[in-house]
């Protein structure tokens, strides 16, 4: 078995359902081995589409979350150019007060 993503299973590479070799039996090839064989393929197909729909959950909430964090870095230097201009006011008028208007003649 080869680890997917730390969790899930594969039971085959690519490689080895290129390369298996069905044994022929009375009939043609033997039933129950190659229904094995498909059970181990569905079962692949089964936690690759488990992963992989894990996977675009994540890739969409991390868009989401990108997004969000982009809107919000916009909206930072206006608030700060907000912030900054009311202090740059309050020190001039602080300053005013404190010297007189001889400071601003």
């Amino acid at each position: 078995m080869r680890p997917v993503n730390g969790e899930k299973r594969l039971n085959l590479t690519a490689k080895e359902i290129l390369e298996k070799d069905f044994k022929q039996g009375f009939r043609g090839y033997d039933q129950d081995e190659v229904d094995k064989f498909l059970d181990l393929i569905i079962k692949d197909y089964e936690n690759f589409q488990k992963e992989f729909d894990k996977v675009i959950q994540e890739n969409n909430r991390l868009r989401k979350e990108a997004q969000n964090t982009s809107e919000q870095t916009r909206r930072v230097p206006t608030s700060s150019m907000n912030i900054n201009s009311d202090i740059l006011q309050r020190l001039s008028n602080l300053e005013k007060h404190v010297f007189g208007s001889k400071l601003y003649d």
